[in-house]
């Protein structure tokens, strides 16, 4: 998983969150429940992709490469 699987993640965790906020707000208690855990699946995923990424690094590092500086094409929001 890369990090732009994790911020792919990330932004999917933050639609299921305002879903399930509407969904209380309309007293659909129900899907509410279902869309948090969607959204804690997601963050849970996301949070997987980064520690290995940290860990890849981490290991890279170890070995005498350099970590990059910047983050992997793509820009994170858009």
């Amino acid at each position: 998983m890369s990090l732009d699987e994790a911020a792919r993640q990330l932004e999917a965790a933050i639609h299921d969150a305002r879903v399930s906020f509407d969904c209380i707000a309309l007293e659909e208690l129900e899907r509410a429940h279902t869309n948090v855990i969607t959204a804690r699946a997601a963050v849970d995923a996301a949070e997987n992709a980064i520690r290995v990424e940290l860990e890849r690094r981490k290991d890279g590092e170890s070995e005498g490469e350099s970590a990059p500086d910047s983050a992997p094409g793509g820009t994170l929001g858009q």
